[in-house]
């Protein structure tokens, strides 16, 4: 049987995604995520993360690109998300917002060690042993996602050096006008821009695990602190690796068109 779309074509794809959140706003706070936090499917779209690399640029004072993302790209942002937004959050009835970038975290945001602690402790309240676990459960999905973030990393940046040992012979070639050139330059910005950001919010995120841990150590002492100490050097120890001063993805810097 055919049915008429709940949403005009006419509309944009971010303002019929407004409508349904709105609807299901309405309707009930859940209906906005679907399990496990996860965003419903009818409310997803290829660029929905693609605010990510516009925020990360403006954050230094850069401009965002024109161009179209690349898969590659797209996929940096989808995944740089995951490492970006607060993990005391992803269970949040309204969390979608946070992944259009209608509201959640922010580059230049000032870092509160302390949030993370103060959200655990509301949350588990009553059971020391769900604290260790949600700290060791955080830790460890932090340490998962840093490497297929940066096997993507890699490549953009491969991509984006490429594209701009290219501007000089395009330019030579066939001609390229500003408005080009910028947007080249503004797209490796762009992207270099995010991956400084996930840097920078994952050491935040394993200094506030650590802070947590300690403070459980003194409120609840717990053979569990163990585990989530070991859960916590793996983390620091792949952060060392990825985004120490020898990261195995070197971020390029960021560049103005002369």
């Amino acid at each position: 049987m055919h049915t008429k779309p709940l949403l005009p074509r006419k509309m944009g794809v971010r303002g019929r995604l407004l409508s349904a959140l709105a609807a299901a706003a309405l309707l009930a706070g859940c209906a906005l995520n679907g399990d496990f936090g996860r965003v419903r499917p009818e409310l997803v779209y290829d660029d929905m993360h693609d605010w990510v690399g516009r925020d990360a640029v403006r954050g230094v004072g850069g401009k965002p690109s024109q161009f179209r993302l690349t898969d590659d790209e797209r996929q940096l942002r989808d995944f740089g998300y995951a490492l970006i937004q607060p993990p005391y959050d992803r269970t949040h009835w309204d969390s979608v917002f946070a992944n259009y970038g209608w509201e959640g975290p922010r580059p230049n945001a000032p870092f509160d060690r302390t949030a993370y602690w103060n959200n655990l402790d509301v949350a588990h309240r009553r059971s020391e042993a769900s604290s260790y676990a949600q700290i060791v459960t955080d830790a460890r999905n932090d340490a998962v996602r840093i490497e297929p973030f940066f096997a993507v990393a890699a490549l953009v940046v491969d991509a984006d050096q490429r594209r701009a040992q290219a501007l000089g012979y395009v330019a030579r070639s066939t001609g390229l006008t500003d408005v080009e050139a910028n947007n080249a330059l503004s797209r490796n910005n762009e992207n270099t821009a995010v991956i400084e950001w996930v840097c920078r919010s994952l050491k935040q995120r394993a200094a506030s695990y650590r802070y947590a841990l300690e403070r459980m150590i003194i409120v609840a002492p717990s053979p569990n602190a163990a585990e989530g100490d070991r859960s916590l050097a793996l983390l620091e120890s792949r952060i060392g690796i990825y985004c120490g001063p020898t990261r195995v993805t070197p971020a390029h810097p960021l560049v103005t068109k002369g």
